[in-house]
């Protein structure tokens, strides 16, 4: 292959200028969104970008304030040495539990790294070959002289080749494809070695091999092996997409397996103090047996190992239950809508349902769902930076009709050939080597891992001091042994008794641990990520990246698209100015033939679009951006006979439509006259502006005197006074001689002027209803919204003003007066711009870097190409379902999956509710740790024993871990979320009221269960009884559980004085708080010797039903104590490490 793609092949070179470093980086960007493999591509072909002054996630001054902070990271896009850094200084029990939604960069390198050297091996050996080849040329063209010459070729050859054999062996073990059969060509095709129709077509993809695509037929002799028409595709017929679906295989590729139920329990079983705690109960066991014998001696033991279990079960349900829903989003984040043409009508289907011979239509933005050959178009570009590492435009034509799977298309439009899906494809090959990664950490997870890091050294120290002084108290004769075996007295106790005892004391004090340390924390981030994504889906909003979530609700702005966001998207033709006329669209003035003619030309010829009409009668169905389909709806209104327009012409030159040019133009050839005549379609003061005539009814030009031009700029002002986006045509006739011929047509720049204006009309698209309620909503929670678009600023105006965007006191601007201005001045005057119209995607970006500057937490909506820097510059970027392009929706965290600003207002309710969630759990979690440790601590302190049993303590850690994050963490957002301000970036997780709450709740509980503690014989009337030590101790442990579970109700509505608002809808949380007490009426009344329980009276029912209650009043009451606004905790969280060690981690992070 001599052309210059094959040259450029064999000896590229990487790149190494800074700009094209940068365009490469940001090329990268969808390939490794959807692998997060950004090791994939050797260094040299995707850098990391040059730094820019403003351009970070966080600025330099937050960045000198969390230097010392290790379990803070960056909202977005934080660097991997800090998620080391993190890991590594948290307290975690069970390690493979807390961090399983984390990345495993070991385990990523890997794969990359043995993925990396596949392809280099492979891509060299194929080079070597090519280069084998082009030398053999060379020497048959113009032989050699001498022998040794000709042995060394022919050695480099035998070796080329099997090497190529080799790695390419080594390739298919690594990627095993799966081949299916198909009917054999006939002639020339079924004689070539006996491969099958797909293995050739694969062949000549990857090769990119011209010589055999000819040897096949072309791309027509493709067509008709695969039984595919170039004009109406394949038949729609499910059963026959099926059926070739089972013939050549489907567009998916193998995922990993969900893991199975049981890898979780093996999970929840390498916590180590319940690996200690079921040590505890085997030697419990064995020394109760040997004591008391098998009937009496198995109680304890079993009880402990039994409660172990319980805890482990329970946790692996709910941790099993999260994965899969995980797995469920993760599949619909791969789910790409493309359109294909089947049975002549164009259609949406999903990337799974391709098969061989489909015909795909590409635009702007999409990404090739499957490798194919180009069947026809314009300006077709593609970026293949995502499989070959090389940031220079791909141009496909029918000379190199090759695509790519999984490439981007930069420019132009065309339809391409499907000839290879899922495994068949390296695309396919490359996502089931690399798998899913679900792997990431939330600021939020990463916060909390920190509080619990901090409540775990507290705990960890007083399971230390109880353990101490327990054995203390034992071995000095002031505290029973186990099972009553008296006390302690030297040289007379046995020493399975003291082991026994020791093994006692050493259960209570892990346990301890165990409900100490708060492993539920951060996993609760996770479970409220896990329901919120779920729920978010049913509100129309596919989450990408979890952080967005909770990011959403600390939201101050929301840059917005007008089109389709706040407007309904469904557009149609209202005024028509038409001949120097300007009607209504249904009262056109009376045109001549020729006139009727270039504007039907203008019509179907410049657009991108298509119109099926049903063999069988109806409505013709239009296919296409709303603005296209309103356009061809009214050419058709006219009679239009689309199909039958676009033959009397042919397509020379196209020039796209973009958000920058904001017009789009076609050169066509007359094929009855062979008259070239250029048409311009686009914003109408942009073509106005390259207009020097206007086209007469006559069919005559005439010239656009001042004064006609200012009648029409007007005409435009009142089209957008009405809320209208006016669309103008205007046309020019090029010399045959001026327009170029064979290549030089394919680079051929159409001429933009002077134009001749054909037409202008007017498009309503009315607002959605309800956009302006969640405007306001938005603006109630202290958000501003700025309505960003291009149309005219007449028109952005009104629709700002129709939708509550743009009221008194707010400004309007143009994106190039906002250019224009300084760096302060923008600062200045940003605050009150509400909209900007006629703005670039640059102009967008710009702004939204000023407000990041501003400390704002900025959200921006985005649908094209373009808007993917800045998707991925914002806080949260929010690119639409519809509308968007794959390019706009990778580099976006969350999908608005109906286009609908009420869907944004949506999303930020759930994000706040994420974070309102958390706290409410932190709140309950923090006072079930301060009452029990305080309570096991001066109890084992002042007695020397414990009035809670490990057994206990495990049901009691069940309750505030697992079942309470349930509970407390899956609350539904409410409106009253929105009546708030936005939570800052640097605001404490605890708030001054969780603490007031947590103090009054825990002091509460502490005083009355250590009063029941050290007094509550006597005020029981107990004393005198046998077993009032037990009674006593069963009470203390029946009131500590129902404190826990009213206090759960309390958490719900840490500052409503109302606790019950809300508490029936949330079915959840009754469900688990009625659980938990009929559970926790089976273990005092009929688990007795499991629990170290006794049965107790009506009458201590009530007490401990009492004494729970208790603490709604006192939360009512305390709602009314006033709190500062300043902080009481601004907790400096310190590793789980020494200092050095953290300094140490990160100087190997930097370098």
């Amino acid at each position: 292959m001599s052309n210059s793609r094959n040259k450029q092949q064999l000896h590229h070179i990487p790149p190494t200028s800074l700009s094209k470093d940068d365009n490469l980086h940001s090329s990268c960007t969808s390939f490794l969104d959807h692998t997060n493999a950004r090791s994939f591509l050797s260094d040299d072909h995707c850098p990391p970008p040059p730094s820019r002054r403003g351009d970070n996630t966080h600025n330099e001054d937050s960045s000198d304030q969390d230097a010392d902070d290790v379990f803070s990271i960056p909202q977005k896009h934080p660097p991997s040495p800090s998620y080391q850094r993190w890991k590594k200084a948290t307290l975690a029990l069970n390690a493979s539990r807390r961090f399983r939604y984390t990345a495993d960069f070991e385990q990523h390198e890997r794969r990359i790294r043995r993925l990396r050297a596949t392809t280099h091996a492979v891509r060299a050996a194929h080079r070597f070959q090519q280069l084998i080849i082009h030398d053999d040329c060379r020497s048959t063209d113009a032989p050699f002289q001498g022998h040794s010459l000709d042995k060394t070729i022919a050695s480099s050859q035998q070796y080329g080749d099997s090497l190529k054999m080799e790695l390419t062996s080594m390739s298919r073990e690594s990627y095993p494809s799966v081949h299916s059969t198909a009917t054999a060509l006939n002639g020339h095709v079924s004689s070539m070695r006996q491969e099958t129709l797909q293995d050739k077509l694969a062949a000549s993809l990857q090769d990119r091999n011209e010589h055999l695509l000819e040897e096949l037929g072309g791309v027509g002799g493709v067509a008709a092996a695969l039984e595919t028409s170039l004009e109406n595709g394949l038949p729609s017929d499910p059963q026959y997409i099926q059926k070739r679906r089972d013939d050549f295989g489907s567009n998916t590729y193998p995922q990993q397996p969900p893991k199975p139920f049981y890898c979780f329990v093996l999970d929840a079983c390498k916590d180590p103090t319940l690996i200690i705690l079921m040590f505890c109960a085997m030697l419990s066991l064995g020394f109760g047996i040997k004591s008391h014998g098998i009937k009496e001696g198995w109680y304890d033991g079993a009880s402990i190992a039994f409660a172990v279990i319980l805890v482990v079960l329970v946790t692996s349900v709910s941790d099993y239950r999260q994965s899969l829903q995980f797995l469920n989003l993760s599949k619909e984040k791969r789910n790409i809508v493309v359109h294909v043409i089947r049975g002549g009508r164009k259609m949406q289907v999903s990337i799974f349902d391709l098969v061989l011979g489909d015909l795909v239509t590409l635009s702007i933005g999409d990404q090739v769902p499957a490798d194919g050959l180009f069947v026809g178009g314009h300006s077709l570009v593609l970026n293949e930076s995502s499989m070959t590492g090389e940031s220079e435009p791909v141009h496909v034509d029918s000379k190199m009709p090759f695509l790519l799977s999984g490439c981007k298309v930069a420019d132009g439009y065309g339809t391409m050939l499907v000839t290879g899906v899922g495994m068949s494809t390296e695309w396919g090959r490359l996502m089931a080597e690399l798998g899913d990664d679900i792997g990431e950490e939330t600021p939020l997870q990463v916060r909390l891992n920190g509080v619990a890091t901090f409540v775990g050294q507290v705990g960890l120290s007083v399971a230390l001091l109880v353990l101490l002084i327990l054995l203390i108290f034992y071995f000095t004769g002031h505290k029973e042994g186990a099972n009553n075996s008296g006390k302690y007295r030297a040289h007379h106790t046995s020493s399975s008794t003291i082991i026994n005892s020791i093994v006692d004391i050493l259960a209570i004090a892990i346990t301890i641990v165990v409900v100490a340390v708060p492993e539920g924390l951060p996993l609760a981030v996770t479970l409220s990520l896990a329901y919120a994504m779920k729920k978010m889906m049913a509100d129309r909003a596919l989450v990408r990246r979890l952080a967005a979530c909770e990011t959403m609700g600390s939201a101050t702005a929301i840059c917005t698209d007008k089109t389709g966001t706040l407007t309904l998207n469904v557009m149609t033709v209202v005024k028509v100015w038409l001949a120097d006329e300007y009607r209504d669209a249904d009262r056109l003035p009376s045109i001549s033939k020729g006139f009727e003619s270039f504007l039907l030309e203008a019509i179907a010829q410049n657009s991108s679009a298509s119109v099926f009409v049903p063999p069988e009668g109806g409505e013709p169905e239009v296919m296409g951006s709303p603005t296209e389909k309103a356009v061809l709806m009214w050419g058709l209104q006219m009679g239009m006979n689309f199909n039958h327009a676009r033959t009397l012409s042919k397509i020379l030159q196209v020039e796209t439509f973009n958000s920058i040019k904001k017009r789009a133009g076609v050169a066509v050839r007359d094929l009855q006259s062979g008259t070239v005549r250029v048409h311009w379609k686009g914003a109408a003061e942009i073509v106005l502006e390259n207009c020097d005539s206007m086209l007469a009814a006559d069919e005559s030009a005439q010239p656009l005197m001042a004064s006609k031009r200012r009648e029409l700029i007007n005409t435009i002002e009142g089209m957008a006074a009405q809320s209208l986006r006016c669309i103008a045509f205007g046309f020019k006739e090029v010399p045959v001689e001026e327009v170029p011929s064979g290549e030089q047509l394919d680079v051929w720049k159409i001429p933009d002027g002077p134009l001749t204006l054909l037409a202008m009309v007017g498009i309503k698209d009315p607002c959605r209803p309800g956009v302006q309620e969640a405007v306001q909503k938005c603006q109630a929670a202290g958000i501003k919204v700025r309505m960003l678009t291009g149309d005219n600023i007449v028109t952005a105006k009104a629709i700002a003003v129709e939708c509550g965007i743009l009221v008194q006191g707010g400004i309007a601007i143009e994106g190039s007066t906002f250019r224009n201005y300084s760096d302060a001045m923008r600062r200045a005057e940003l605050p009150n711009i509400s909209v900007m119209a006629r703005s670039s995607p640059t102009d967008k970006l710009l702004m939204i870097r000023t407000l990041k500057q501003m400390k704002e937490v900025v959200a921006v909506t985005g649908d094209g190409t373009n808007d993917a820097p800045a998707l991925h510059e914002a806080d949260i970027g929010l690119a639409m379902g519809i509308q968007g392009t794959e390019v706009a929706k990778e580099s976006s965290d969350i999908i608005i999956l109906d286009d609908n600003f009420e869907t944004v207002v949506k999303v930020v309710r759930w994000g706040r509710s994420i974070y309102v969630n958390i706290q409410k759990f932190i709140q309950f979690q923090l006072t079930v740790n301060a009452a029990a440790l305080t309570i096991n601590f001066v109890a084992a302190v002042s007695s020397g024993d414990v009035p809670l049993t490990a057994v206990q303590l495990l049901w009691v850690n069940l309750i505030m871990d697992t079942l309470g994050a349930l509970a407390l963490a899956t609350e539904p957002p409410t409106d009253e979320l929105l009546e708030r301000l936005p939570v800052g970036r640097k605001e404490p997780l605890i708030t001054n009221i969780m603490v007031r709450n947590l103090l009054l709740q825990a002091a509460y509980q502490i005083l009355v269960l250590l009063t029941l503690q050290f007094r509550g014989k006597r005020l029981l009337g107990l004393e005198g009884r046998p077993n009032a030590t037990d009674i006593n101790n069963t009470v203390i442990f029946n009131a500590f559980v129902l404190c826990q579970l009213f206090n759960e109700v309390n958490a719900r509505k840490p500052e409503t004085l109302n606790i019950f608002q809300g508490l029936f809808q949330h079915r959840l949380f009754l469900g688990i708080v009625c659980s938990t007490l009929v559970l926790q009426v089976i273990i005092v009344e009929f688990l007795n010797r499991f629990a170290s329980t006794v049965k107790l009276s009506w009458k201590y029912w009530a007490l401990c039903i009492v004494i729970g209650f208790l603490s709604w009043p006192i939360a009512f009451v305390g709602k009314f104590i006033s709190v500062p606004k300043e902080p009481y905790l601004r907790l400096e969280l310190r590793p789980w490490r020494s200092n050095k060690s953290v300094q140490d981690e990160r100087g190997e992070g930097l370098e």
